[in-house]
């Protein structure tokens, strides 16, 4: 694991113990206005969030970076988007308290998460 980027072993590590989600290639995670009230983590794979009309925008989220981060801030949270699997991956799905758990467990998983949030909102602006 050592050679891998800080956030793909961090998310990893939150991994070892959990059942994860093992999704194939078009799966549906969530959809565009459905009620969220956990994260995911991508532990292997790619995952795809796309929205507006005719779901022309979208984004790419890698392994070890996580997603659907708005459900744990907002009780009566509406996806703003539609996940879907790109090919085989495994995600982490944590609620509220199993994230505050990871964060309690693993620091850097915040700190990587706020990073991954900034650099995604850079991204998307500069689309």
């Amino acid at each position: 694991m050592t050679n891998l980027p800080l956030e793909l072993n961090t998310m990893r590590s939150l991994a070892i113990g959990r059942a994860l989600l093992k999704l194939k290639s078009g799966d549906l995670i969530f959809s565009e206005g459905e009620p969220g009230d956990c994260l995911y983590g991508v532990v292997s794979g790619q995952v795809r969030i796309s929205w507006g009309e005719g779901d022309h925008q979208s984004e790419v989220i890698q392994a070890g970076s996580s997603f659907g981060v708005g459900a744990l801030v907002d009780p009566e949270h509406r996806r703003f988007g539609t996940a879907t699997a790109l090919g085989e991956c495994e995600l982490i799905q944590m609620n509220r308290e199993e994230f505050l758990l990871a964060v309690q467990e693993l620091p850097m998983f915040g700190l990587e998460m706020i990073h991954d949030l900034d650099e995604r909102l850079r991204d998307l602006k500069a689309q």
